[in-house]
């Protein structure tokens, strides 16, 4: 099937010429785009400590970064300068930025990041650089220059407060305008500069290092864990040096961490609470007065549920998981709470089984899931 906003690419012609290949232009991937935020907006969002943001401002090639709260003074002071207001997750503060970000379903749920808009009045720009991760970006009001570069030299601007290209070499460049989309892999090498007030759409993709990965395995792993036992050697004998560690000890020990197991199934239930923990600043409402569960039943019954934005909603196998929360399902429970996790929301009428309805009252308690079609 075509995609619209791929000019027409179908998803298995997109991954597999594109993704993590080669950068793609397209024109009018968002015809008649119309911007859900402005520049007030941001600043305004900018302002609230649970919103993470960055203020960056190029003062002749002396570059700063303030990072959110910031103030209405910080933005006063900007005058004369070439400024950049950038600010992530949009799609867990307007549900128009979580309808932007299901545009892009033919990725995976698990590897996009979040939603982030940028705002820079005429020359504004973060410098050129080159992102870890795959990235689209998506043009708004205003028209932006975009150079590229497949470089290798990937040497930075020392003690710079941004990860700034040195040397930065373009081998292409276009003018993007309202509606248009360039998308990018890893590392490739992009500046972008404001030729009139503009705003930047960044729909961002997830790229763990390994290091982080198996990192962060260990530590769940470390809480899942029951090796019994206690170190014993009733064959202890007299040593030379006793400040040294014996290789009897050493095999020892080594034994007993050989003991250490984990299989795919591990990796799995992992991956799942993993990628869908919140991050640290996300904070959920909880309702003030929860209805009883039969209220709750009988108006979702009707009306349907839907996650609320901050939710991140994963599966595998029988295992769902649920901002960091696994539970194992089945039959009728399982295949109605897969379609919750593709589509963010459950329409009504809804016929559920017992088990499912308590689910969705726990998560409704919790503020992880609300009533009706549209995210609040």
């Amino acid at each position: 099937m075509k995609i619209e906003i791929l000019n027409g690419l179908t998803a298995r012609q997109f991954l597999s010429e594109y993704w993590q290949k080669k950068p793609l232009l397209i024109r009018g991937a968002f015809p008649n785009f119309r911007d859900f935020v402005s520049a007030e907006m941001l600043q305004d969002m900018a302002q609230q400590d649970a919103v993470q943001a960055r203020l960056v401002t190029d003062r002749e090639g002396l570059w700063e970064v303030q990072s959110a709260p910031l103030t209405s003074s910080d933005f006063r002071r900007l005058k004369g300068v070439h400024w950049s207001l950038l600010v992530q997750g949009i799609d867990q503060l307007l549900p128009a930025g979580r309808a932007l970000l299901s545009q892009f379903n033919f990725i995976p749920h698990a590897r996009l990041d979040d939603l982030m808009v940028s705002y820079a009045p005429q020359g504004g720009g973060i410098g050129p650089h080159f992102d870890s991760y795959d990235v689209f970006l998506l043009q708004g009001q205003g028209h932006k220059r975009w150079q590229i570069s497949a470089q290798a030299d990937t040497e930075l601007i020392p003690d710079a407060p941004l990860r700034i290209l040195r040397n930065f070499v373009p081998e292409q460049e276009w003018v993007l305008g309202p509606g248009d989309m360039l998308y990018l892999p890893p590392r490739f090498a992009h500046y972008g500069i404001a030729l009139d007030p503009c705003l930047t759409y960044s729909i961002g993709f997830r790229a763990a290092t390994h290091q982080e990965l198996v990192t962060q395995f260990l530590v769940h792993l470390q809480d899942r864990i029951d090796v019994p036992g206690l170190y014993a050697d009733p064959d202890l004998k007299r040593q030379k040096h006793p400040a040294e560690i014996s290789s009897d000890m050493v095999d020892k020990v080594a034994a007993v961490i050989e003991q250490l197991k984990f299989g795919r199934d591990d990796v799995a239930q992992f991956l799942g609470i993993y990628l869908s923990e919140p991050k640290p600043h996300v904070f959920f409402d909880a309702p003030v007065r929860p209805m009883s569960f039969s209220k709750f039943q009988a108006s979702a019954a009707k009306r349907g549920v839907r996650l609320a934005l901050q939710s991140q909603m994963l599966f595998s196998g029988t295992n769902l998981f649920l901002n960091g929360e696994p539970v194992s399902v089945t039959g009728a429970t399982r295949k109605a709470l897969i379609t919750l996790a593709d589509l963010r929301v459950l329409r009504g009428p809804l016929t559920l089984p017992a088990g499912a309805w308590d689910l969705l009252y726990d998560w409704y308690q919790a503020g992880y899931l609300g009533l009706g079609r549209s995210a609040k």
